[in-house]
C-alpha cells in the first residue's frame, strides 16, 4: 500500500507538467477561437467581445490559473462545439474508446502469444517466418492506413462488414447502459441481435488495433520464451522425461510471462493513442474522435480534458503493470 502511495505521489509533477505543456501549446497552436466562432462575416468588435467573454483576453499566467482553480475543483471547463461540459462528454464517451481499445488488446494477445510461443518452439520453420511478416507489417502500416485498407476490401468490396459509421448501425438500438460497454450490455440485457450488431460494427477497428499491436507482443514473446527455452532447468526438465507441451505450457511459458506482461502495458499505452487515428477512420464516437473535433474547431477545454485523461490513464496503467509484476514475479515483491 504504501509503494502504491509513493507512485501516486510522485506522478503528481509528471500531471502538472502535461497539464502545463498542454495549457501552452493549444495557445501557440495556429487558430482563434473567437474568430471561430464568431463566424466569417463577424467583425473585430465582434470578435473582440467573445474573447473577453472567454477570458481569452488576459495574460496566459492568470488564465492558467483560474485553469488550476476549475481543476481543483473538478471543472474541466466547457466545450464550445457542443455545449457540454468537458467532464459530461469525457464520460459518456469512454466507454466507446475503452472497449474498442480492450477489444484490440485482447484480439491481439489472443493471435500474437500463441503465435510467438510456436515462433520459438519452431524456429526456422514456416510459422517463424509468419511470426516476423506479421511483426514487420505492424510495425511498418500506419494504423489509419490499416483501417482505410480493412475498409476497403471487407466493406467496399467484399461487402462483408457493415458500414464503419459508429458503434451500431441505424437499425439497431443502444442497449441499456451498465458498463458503458455494448457487447457487455447487449449480453447482460439477453438481446443477442444487437449483440451481433455491435460486433459486427467493432470487429474492423478491433482488427486494425489488434495488427498494429501484434507486432511488439509476438516479439517479446518470441525472444522471451526462446530465452527461456535454452536455460538449464529446461533441459533439466526435458532429461526428466517430460512431454513437450508440458515443459513449454507448464515451464516455460509461466517463466516467459513477466516481460510478456510488461510490454502489454506499453502497447496498452500506444493503443490509447492509436485509438485517436482509428475513431476517426470508422466514425467511432470515442474521446478519440472527439478531441479531434474539438482541435479543428480551435476548442480548448476538451483537448485540454481529453491529454489530461489520458496522462492520469497512463499513470494507473503504469501502476498496475507494477502490482501484476509483483504478483507474477516473488523478486519483485523482496526487492518492494
Amino acid at each position: 500500500m504504501r509503494a502504491i502511495l509513493l507512485r501516486l505521489v510522485g506522478a503528481i509533477p509528471t500531471l502538472f507538467g502535461v497539464v502545463l505543456v498542454t495549457f501552452l501549446l493549444t495557445r501557440v497552436l495556429p487558430g482563434d477561437t473567437a474568430t471561430y466562432f464568431a463566424g466569417p462575416t463577424a467583425s473585430p468588435e465582434s470578435i473582440a467581445q467573445i474573447r473577453t467573454s472567454l477570458g481569452l483576453d488576459r495574460p496566459l499566467p492568470e488564465q492558467f490559473w483560474r485553469y488550476l482553480v476549475d481543476l481543483g475543483h473538478g471543472d474541466l471547463g466547457m466545450s464550445l462545439t457542443t455545449g457540454q461540459p468537458v467532464k459530461t462528454e469525457l464520460v459518456n464517451r469512454l466507454p466507446a474508446s475503452a472497449e474498442l481499445t480492450l477489444c484490440g488488446l485482447l484480439l491481439a494477445i489472443g493471435i500474437a502469444v500463441p503465435l510467438g510461443v510456436l515462433a520459438a518452439v519452431r524456429q526456422g520453420s514456416l510459422i517463424d517466418h509468419a511470426c516476423r511478416v506479421v511483426a514487420t507489417a505492424g510495425v511498418s502500416l500506419p494504423v489509419f492506413f490499416t483501417g482505410l485498407l480493412l475498409v476497403y476490401v471487407f466493406y467496399f468490396l467484399l461487402g462483408w462488414s457493415p458500414a464503419p459509421l459508429g458503434r451500431l448501425d441505424a437499425f439497431a438500438s443502444a442497449p441499456k447502459q451498465h458498463t458503458g460497454f455494448y457487447l457487455v450490455d447487449t449480453l447482460w440485457a439477453g438481446d443477442f441481435e444487437t449483440f451481433r450488431a455491435a460486433a459486427a460494427q467493432i470487429i474492423l477497428p478491433a482488427g486494425t488495433l489488434a495488427l498494429f499491436a501484434l507486432a511488439p507482443i509476438a516479439r517479446i514473446t518470441r525472444a522471451s520464451m526462446l530465452a527461456v527455452l535454452g536455460s538449464e532447468f529446461i533441459r533439466t526438465a526435458r532429461a526428466s522425461g517430460l512431454s513437450g507441451p508440458t515443459v513449454v505450457l507448464t515451464y516455460a511459458l509461466r517463466n516467459a510471462l513477466l516481460p510478456v506482461v510488461t510490454v502489454l502495458g506499453m502497447v496498452f499505452s500506444f493503443l490509447l493513442g492509436a485509438n485517436v487515428l482509428v475513431e476517426k477512420v470508422f466514425a467511432w464516437p470515442g474521446i478519440g474522435s472527439y478531441a479531434i473535433e474539438a482541435l479543428i474547431a480551435s476548442d480548448y477545454a476538451p483537448v485540454q480534458g481529453f491529454v489530461l485523461t489520458m496522462a492520469v490513464l497512463y499513470v494507473l496503467l503504469n501502476l498496475a503493470i507494477d502490482l501484476v509484476n509483483r504478483a507474477i514475479d516473488p523478486r519483485a515483491r523482496r526487492g518492494a
